[in-house]
């Protein structure tokens, strides 16, 4: 790939690199400048807003679970692009213990593949020339992965720019920028991370926003000027295989966490989508081969989606026909027998499986899976290799269906969670990236 690029990265999680990630990409692609951004690691909520504030799809790039064809096939996404810019997650060296397809997960990971130089976004709040010593220590850690600069955020005053500027001098690190303190740039959180773009009727003036600052406070030409390109080798592209031919695919408010990826890679197979809205009580295609339900916020939609009558019956008629409908994490949920929402109500779900789950009563449930199906899952037969992740704060009152899959974490532990079938009917809590390893 030609497309020079960069990733945004931090020592830690909280550190500002969504504000600054968001920021940039507004600003460069109100410069004129078109911008290909992308998402390391498995993350629905991220790349929406890159969306919003690009105009152009975010992927999603994470080495444990995608096979070294897939990710370098999702880099060519840049190469009508001006820029790549991949948004880092947690901390940039941070992954599991074992490595999965092409490394452990870590953002490092990527910008290591792709050659990207890192632009590290610190947080100086408590801190001045000593935030050089961890910037260092990250230009050091690894010396395949090339640390461009830094952004100094939580800056508190001149002089505490002038500091924390000096040490990074010090140890030969260009800054970029410095963020003063501005609480009011933060985004609403849930318990999956931010709110859903679609939630905000205010995101385009929060983005606005961002970008001012960013203008206002890096320097936007020589972040450009840090990003590198790499002449990487022509790999054979990944097939992704798709698990019908025609796929009536849940998308509202309640069902969007569905990876770009996935869609492309289904359609390209020569699978046609057809979207269809649960909460609006609308019906899945009747021609459809297979209704998919992919994750989201069933919880906070609960009362709708009991009340969803011809979505019900159509998706009833559906599995009774023998069709094959299969549900992710949050549409796992809705097929169940009932969901109780935070509040302690519970409510009527689909009942073309037994599951019954709770938000009352919150537990993490938090990883990579890697699944071996013992039914199928439309045209994807038992047997077939899949790898995922795990996110979600349910708990499972009763699950009496039989096993969909053998399941492990990323240190191969053996999961009870296995996911269920009954008939055409089937679901997981894991969310598919990769099948066929």
């Amino acid at each position: 790939m030609t497309t020079p690029g960069l990733m945004i990265a931090a020592p830690a999680s909280g550190t500002g690199k969504t504000t600054v990630m968001l920021g940039l990409l507004r600003a460069l692609r109100d410069a004129g400048v078109a911008v290909q951004p992308y998402k390391s690691g498995p993350d629905y909520i991220d790349p929406a807003f890159h969306h919003a504030a690009s105009g152009r799809l975010s992927y999603n790039l994470d080495s444990w679970s995608m096979p070294a064809p897939l990710l370098d096939g999702l880099a060519t996404h840049a190469a009508d692009a001006d820029l790549a810019l991949a948004e880092g997650s947690m901390g940039l060296f941070d992954g599991v213990a074992r490595p999965g397809a092409t490394g452990n997960g870590a953002s490092a990971d990527i910008a290591r593949r792709m050659a990207w130089p890192v632009v590290l976004v610190i947080d100086v709040s408590g801190q001045a020339q000593s935030a050089a010593a961890t910037a260092l220590g990250f230009a050091r850690y690894d010396p395949s992965v090339r640390i461009a600069g830094v952004i100094l955020n939580g800056v508190a005053s001149p002089r505490h720019d002038r500091l924390a500027r000096a040490g990074m001098d010090a140890v030969g690190l260009p800054v970029f920028g410095s963020l003063p303190r501005r609480a009011d740039l933060s985004l609403p959180e849930r318990h999956l991370g931010l709110v859903q773009a679609l939630e905000h009727p205010d995101l385009e003036a929060k983005i606005a926003a961002y970008a001012d600052f960013l203008r206002d406070h890096v320097d936007l030409a020589a972040i450009q000027a840090a990003a590198a390109a790499t002449d990487a080798p022509p790999t054979a592209p990944h097939n992704i295989v798709p698990p019908a031919q025609r796929i009536a695919l849940a998308r509202d408010a309640a069902f969007s966490f569905t990876y770009p990826h996935l869609l492309d890679g289904w359609r390209a197979a020569g699978a046609e989508i057809l979207p269809f809205s649960p909460l609006a009580d609308e019906a899945p295609d009747p021609s459809a081969d297979l209704v998919w339900l992919p994750g989201g916020y069933p919880e906070l939609h609960a009362g709708r989606l009991a009340a969803a009558d011809r979505f019900r019956a159509a998706l009833t008629a559906h599995a009774a026909a023998g069709r094959p409908v299969h549900g992710e994490c949050g549409g796992y949920m809705a097929l169940g027998a009932a969901l109780t929402d935070k509040d302690g109500t519970q409510h009527r779900m689909m009942e073309l499986l037994g599951l019954v789950t709770s938000y009352a009563q919150r537990r993490m449930h938090l990883g990579y899976r890697r699944a071996t199906l013992l039914a199928p899952v439309g045209s994807l037969a038992t047997g077939t290799h899949l790898a995922g992740h795990e996110f979600h704060y349910s708990t499972i009152l009763d699950q009496p269906d039989a096993p969909l899959a053998e399941v492990t974490d990323a240190e191969d532990t053996i999961l009870a969670d296995t996911g269920s079938w009954r008939g055409s009917v089937s679901g997981t809590f894991f969310h598919l990236i990769a099948s066929g390893r």
